[in-house]
């Protein structure tokens, strides 16, 4: 998928966000986990430093660590004006205010330019994008998607959520998504149709409520896995 460099914001998390987000376990973070969408988060390169290897991939990676810093710098700004502006939007829990929220963010993103070159090197940043994954069957334990499926529930069809689903059930046995609000902080009206699709489909479906909540009453994710799986 080609990107347009003027279509990406880029907004990083950490991986004691995805800890929090995905109900992450320290054997969790042993197992081979696939990032969905992960784009300039600090999580792979935290992990990597941690010793366990993480596969991420983005669309945006197909572009240089000069090009994302550059549209870092570009829509910053404009991101934290547009937090101030719906703060009634978001629980104040992890960060005192929108000016905290955005220094955490920047922090996490330098982290992610500083592994960039490294990470691609290394295979572990990849450029794909869902619903087509080049990947084997079962090729990872655990796919974490973050902020892309649900939460753009008004650009991504309903058709396009479940072929990304089931997508990542097939290269991963566990597959955990969040948040499960759309932009405007209410429930995406794709997680039902999702869920009872891969219900049928012969799957246990989830939603775990879990203790990390920045948009307010995003506190959930889905977790996603075959019947036969013990839950863990």
């Amino acid at each position: 998928m080609a990107v347009e460099l003027d279509s990406v914001v880029p907004w990083g998390r950490s991986l004691e966000e995805y800890a929090l987000m995905f109900a992450l376990s320290d054997t969790d973070l042993g197992l081979r986990i696939l990032g969905c969408g992960d784009g300039p988060a600090s999580f792979n390169c935290e992990m990597a430093a941690l010793g366990h290897r993480v596969v991420s991939i983005d669309p945006i990676y197909c572009l240089s660590a000069q090009q994302i810093e550059q549209r870092i710098n570009e829509t910053h700004e404009t991101l934290l004006s547009q937090v101030k502006r719906s703060a009634g939007d978001y629980a104040w829990k992890h960060f005192r205010d929108a000016d905290e929220l955005c220094q955490h963010r920047l922090a996490v993103m330098k982290k992610f330019l500083d592994d960039y070159e490294a990470g691609l090197s290394e295979g572990r940043y990849l450029t794909e994008s869902l619903p087509s994954l080049s990947f084997a069957d079962g090729e990872f334990d655990l796919a974490l998607c973050s902020h892309l499926l649900f939460l753009f529930s008004d650009q991504l069809s309903l058709d396009f959520h479940i072929a990304a689903v089931r997508e990542l059930c097939r290269v991963a046995r566990d597959v955990r998504i969040f948040p499960l609000v759309a932009l405007d902080c209410k429930e995406s009206r794709h997680l039902a149709p999702v869920a009872s699709s891969m219900a049928d489909a012969g799957y246990k479906v989830e939603i775990v409520t879990v203790p990390y909540e920045i948009q307010r009453g995003a506190d959930k994710m889905m977790r996603i896995y075959p019947a036969s799986l013990i839950s863990q």
